[in-house]
């Protein structure tokens, strides 16, 4: 007799492999249960028989897939082995459901990362193509439970995927409690003689019946997530839920059965009815903020464009299919395109997580979201940029996990013994009514547990933090993400780089001393500083006369300290005295740039830092709060006006190469220092990363780091300090909203235990709890925008 595979359901054959007292068809099949059960993640066994099962209209389902001009229509990157996909799965819903996905490499040997967005939905795969195909991969997807929904429409068109399942489920329970309160009315009115002679317990049986499919369909999700929670040794919000509607079941089923009574299906249909339209409301509203702080659209990253010989910097999402862009060293590529001229060495591991440069030639295929390492490339747009992407890439959690460990929300925090409160409130009460009036108890007990229920509790935090980051946006204020709103108002301590940062890289006063270059040592000087993003190197570029566009044999950068680039015989370094290796002659402290070419030292730039408008006021108003520091690779040439300009407890360290901003740091977390590092995102990449809170100021350069945890735009320099308030005022709205939780849920608890309130009437409750609390986060946040200049 042979046996079916336990994690697909095929039929094992005369030679099943069997692990664990259990039987599988393949290893394959043996491996997935081994990975479920050493991570506890077998209770996905329970969901359904033979989950992993390929149905047989799957087999060929996907056929279209092997056509080429469709998978790459898919495909986010694509360089011929490495391949990169973002599909929606609607199933996600739980912990458990990140942890499969987030291990397909463990499952598939090609597959070589996937990470899951869990609020959209959607699972991000990096696999090997020739080792795995597109139709594979989604095959793989199906036959462990989470078949993708693939639209060539929706793809194209950027339309949002509807989860249609909640609306099934609220059309089953209000059919279901609508029809129940029909039968019910002869209850209610206590009519006797015909009802009660005839058609009472035939009616009650009915009202059974059509509460079945309302607790096993459409309560669903509330015990799966209930019982992945417990299996987890995590008490989640949805423990008490299903725990009131599972004593409501069996208590009316016991009443029914008995003929005791006529049970509590009218509240039961009634209170999963309420919960789920509580929960459709809250996902509109929540669908519908996430459209508005869709902040990408003003990304202030921006690009040069060639156009007619002559560079002008555009934003990155005015770039049209067919413009000529110029990326230099360490920029992004923020369009797909193709290679014209220059030699491009592509660091992928923004897209793929491989850190290995790729090298292209003239007439190769570019993808966004590499970064060039090298001389400045130019290449033509094959479309328009998608500014969804770029800020995926800037916002992918690969970049943030080492910064947030140990950083705990305030939502964590404060319900983290929330349920456990609730659980032992309901009990005690349940208990006391038990033995007072035993009608009562079970109605007192599903009552605490429902209008307690943590939602709006679990709702305070994002919906604030998401609709400020919204306003940030508009401010030109860019955050990864909400969490760095909360990091910021705990911030103390602010660290400024100078040069590009507190100095501004387009008034700066330029001054030569030395040797005349000859015209073959301007060209070389200029096409030099063409390639560089340094503040300095596009300070000297744009007041340099225009020369004619060469294409260096060899460019390299030296973080810190200078650039040095060779066309044919002629060679040229610039930077610091000691790079280009010129004695210190006197006391000079100027901010210089020092020219040399094969035939000597030829002289040096002397720049005159110009100061932001507003630096002075903005010290003034931060001082009250926060320890402030500058950090300046430069020498102490500017500390005289400086110390005239800020106030007198600023610290001040001049010389500082990358690595000592980075320990200075290290060095005062360790002290207990919350710091916030503000730099322009080149050499500061170190001390962004290493800081709580790093921001790229950004004056329309398209340098890109995943290092910063914010871009701020650098007209909007002078207003930190009311995004920072900004950022305390909404925490404190946080703290508010709980309070109005709390004194919610103490009121309903009151009436509940006292026996006062039904489980239907805390259904109702329960969700407007949660729209109240929506609705007064987004208010005042809004306010909170008013204050913002």
């Amino acid at each position: 007799m042979s046996e079916n595979c336990y994690h697909c359901g095929t039929d094992c054959g005369k030679q099943p492999i069997v692990f664990d007292q259990k039987y599988f068809c393949c290893n394959g099949c043996k491996t997935v249960y081994e990975i479920f059960s050493e991570n506890n993640l077998s209770c996905y066994y329970d969901l359904e028989k033979s989950p992993g099962a390929i149905p047989a209209e799957i087999a060929g389902k996907y056929d279209f897939l092997d056509n080429t001009a469709i998978a790459e229509k898919l495909l986010e990157f694509n360089d011929g082995t490495t391949h990169v996909i973002n599909l929606y799965i609607p199933h996600i819903h739980c912990s458990s459901c990140i942890w499969v996905l987030e291990n397909l490499n463990k499952l598939k040997t090609g597959v070589k990362s996937s990470q899951v967005n869990f609020p959209k939905k959607t699972v991000r795969i990096t696999w090997n193509a020739n080792r795995l195909s597109l139709k594979d991969l989604v095959i793989l997807l199906s036959s462990i439970g989470y078949e993708p929904y693939i639209s060539l429409e929706d793809y194209e068109g950027g339309k949002k995927h509807l989860n249609r399942s909640i609306i099934y489920k609220l059309g089953v329970a209000g059919f279901a409690f609508g029809n129940i309160m029909l039968l019910s009315f002869p209850e209610y009115f206590e009519v006797d003689e015909f009802w009660l002679n005839q058609y009472k317990p035939f009616f009650r049986y009915i009202m059974l019946a059509m509460s079945l499919p309302v607790v096993f369909y459409a309560a669903s999700n509330y015990f799966l997530s209930a019982y992945k929670g417990l299996r987890s040794k995590f008490l989640n919000i949805d423990v008490p839920i299903a725990l009131g509607v599972l004593v409501l079941f069996i208590r009316s089923l016991i009443e029914v059965v008995s003929n005791t009574g006529s049970g509590f299906f009218d509240s039961l249909t009634g209170l999963i009815f309420f919960l789920l339209l509580g929960k459709f409301f809250q996902q509109k509203t929540y669908n519908f903020l996430s459209f508005e702080r869709d902040y990408k659209s003003y990304f202030p990253i921006g690009i040069t464009r060639v156009k007619n010989g002559e560079e002008d910097s555009i934003q990155v999402y005015d770039i049209k299919k067919g413009d000529r862009l110029l990326i230099r060293n360490e920029e992004l590529i923020p369009v797909d395109g193709i290679l014209i001229n220059g030699k491009a060495r592509i660091d992928y591991s923004f897209v793929t997580g491989e850190s290995d440069p790729i090298k292209k030639q003239s007439g190769d295929k570019l993808f966004a979201g590499g970064k060039q390492l090298g001389g400045a490339i130019e290449m033509e747009a094959l479309k328009s940029v998608s500014q969804s992407y770029l800020t995926q890439l800037w916002s992918n959690d690969v970049f943030t996990k080492d910064k947030a460990e140990g950083f705990k929300n305030i939502t964590d925090r404060i319900s983290k013994y929330f349920t456990l409160t609730i659980l032992l409130i309901a009990i005690s009460a349940g208990a006391f009514w038990l033995w007072k009036d035993l009608a009562k108890a079970m109605n007192v007990f599903t009552a605490i547990l429902i209008v307690a229920c943590p939602c709006a509790l679990a709702l305070s935090a994002p919906f604030t933090l998401g609709n400020l980051l919204r306003i940030f946006g508009r401010k030109k204020f860019y955050l990864k993400n909400a969490g760095v709103i909360e990091q910021l108002a705990k911030i103390n301590t602010i660290i400024f780089d100078k040069t590009g940062t507190i100095t501004s890289s387009k008034k700066s006063e330029i001054t030569y001393e030395g040797n005349k270059l000859s015209e073959v040592e301007e060209i070389l000087l200029k096409n030099t500083l063409r390639n560089s993003n340094h503040p300095l190197s596009r300070q000297l570029y744009d007041i340099l006369d225009a020369n004619n566009i060469i294409t260096l044999d060899d460019y390299q950068e030296h973080t810190g300290k200078g650039i040095e680039g060779a066309s044919k015989t002629n060679k040229i370094k610039i930077g610091s005295a000691e790079f280009v290796g010129v004695p210190k002659i006197g006391s000079t402290k100027k901010t210089s740039v020092h020219i040399r070419t094969e035939k000597g030292y030829k002289g040096k730039y002397t720049f005159y830092n110009k100061y932001r408008e507003g630096v002075a006021h903005l010290f003034s108003q931060l001082k009250k709060g926060y320890d402030l520091a500058i950090l300046s690779g430069d020498n102490e040439s500017e500390q005289e006006n400086l110390q005239k300009l800020l106030p007198a407890k600023t610290k001040m360290f001049f010389n500082q190469q990358p690595e000592d901003k980075l320990n200075y740091i290290k060095f005062h977390q360790q002290e207990g220092a919350n710091i916030l590092m503000v730099g322009d995102g080149l050499n500061d990449a170190g001390a962004l990363k290493q800081s709580n809170v790093g921001v790229a100021v950004s004056e329309n350069v398209n340098v890109f780091s995943p290092a910063c945890d914010a871009i701020l735009d650098a007209s909007k320099f002078n207003e930190i300090y009311y995004y920072l308030r900004a950022s305390k005022k909404a925490m404190n709205i946080i703290k508010a909203s709980f309070l109005l939780s709390f004194l919610y849920n103490f009121i309903g608890l009151s009436f509940a235990v006292s026996g006062q309130l039904s489980p239907v009437v805390a259904a109702i409750l329960m969700p407007l709890s949660s729209i109240s609390v929506v609705v007064f986060t987004t208010v005042m946040t809004n306010f909170i925008a008013r204050k913002l200049r």
